[in-house]
């Protein structure tokens, strides 16, 4: 990490010369006053056409034991940014077998010959594919969320930061009756993570229900989550527990977007994921529903007041760290 290497990535980061078209940039899907994320329910790629998955949340990312939605092999973002440079089913860059253009369409910037000698001196071969990447990974380390009401209500002890009813959310959203803690954990509020000192976290995969096609849970075919690459059955419908920070900002929710608004997400839970509506679970128990369709067994019913329901809302609401979002530094 250096103060040259982050103004190289935060250059790259916003270029649009690095996808095949010239019109996309990793901003197009990572939109900072978005919280990095889009605003739509599944991303839409240098081409134009739409990929199976939403955009996540960049927020704090560095301290993520896995990355990308449904592969828990992902571990570093320098092996994440691969994956929308190089991937042509869907395309997202489309950069593949673009590289050498890439490189000098920048080589001819004097602009960006400086930033690549100073942020990586020394290297005879300063503009690359590699470098490149290092540069944009580097960037996205420097992106952290941490002044929100909710942290300065717990960690600067501030009491007038988080209203009344963000407080009485803030309980419920902590106990066992309702639960989201239990994936939603720790400083980012999407379970373990890795940092100095502590490099075991792995991450949380989870089925929350959001799909039961056929009594049995499985998920559209187009995307089954982990599944997909662990070829285990009971893998299917597990994605990544995202982060919760600045979740007010990052709707639509859920993998594919399928949640448009904060009260369906909490109406889906409340329900204990969706209900198999296949026949062959007519006069099935809840028990033998929850074994047919994979859900996780954190996945359970719950009933809130609407007193209640606005509280718990206002605390989703508390995690929206303006600092983060307005900083001029990340655009």
């Amino acid at each position: 990490m250096s103060s040259a290497k982050l103004e190289l990535g935060r250059r790259l980061f916003h270029d649009t010369r690095l996808s095949s078209t010239g019109q996309f940039a990793c901003a197009s899907c990572h939109r900072p006053e978005l919280a990095f994320t889009d605003a739509r329910a599944r991303a839409v790629g240098a081409t134009g056409k739409t990929v199976k998955r939403a955009s996540m949340s960049l927020a704090n990312v560095a301290y993520n034991p896995a990355f990308t939605w449904g592969d828990a092999t992902v571990r570093t973002l320098e092996s994440q940014m691969r994956l929308p440079l190089f991937n042509e089913h869907p395309v997202e860059m489309g950069l593949k077998g673009n590289e050498r253009f890439a490189v000098d369409t920048l080589s001819g910037d004097a602009v960006y010959r400086d930033l690549f000698i100073a942020a990586f001196p020394g290297d005879p071969v300063a503009i690359s594919v590699d470098h490149l990447i290092k540069a944009i990974a580097a960037f996205e380390r420097s992106l952290i969320s941490g002044r929100s009401p909710f942290d300065r209500y717990v960690f600067d002890d501030d009491p007038r930061a988080l209203s009344d009813s963000a407080k009485r959310g803030m309980t419920l959203f902590f106990s066992t009756r309702v639960g989201c803690a239990q994936c939603h954990s720790g400083l980012n509020f999407s379970g373990p993570l890795v940092y100095e000192g502590h490099e075991q976290g792995r991450a949380i995969f989870a089925n929350t229900g959001l799909y039961d096609l056929d009594g049995r849970g499985s998920y559209p075919r187009s995307d089954r989550g982990l599944m997909d690459v662990s070829h285990k059955s009971a893998d299917m419908g597990k994605f990544r527990v995202p982060t919760l920070r600045n979740v007010a900002l990052t709707a639509p929710y859920m993998h594919d977007g399928s949640l448009p608004s904060l009260d369906e997400v909490i109406d889906h839970y409340a329900r204990g994921g969706r209900r198999c509506g296949h026949a062959d679970c007519a006069g099935a128990t809840r028990a033998d529903d929850r074994h047919r369709s994979r859900r996780d067994h954190r996945i359970r019913p719950f009933a809130l007041s609407n007193t209640e329901r606005a509280d718990l809302v206002a605390f989703l609401d508390s995690l929206t760290d303006r600092e983060f979002v307005d900083d001029a530094r990340f655009r």
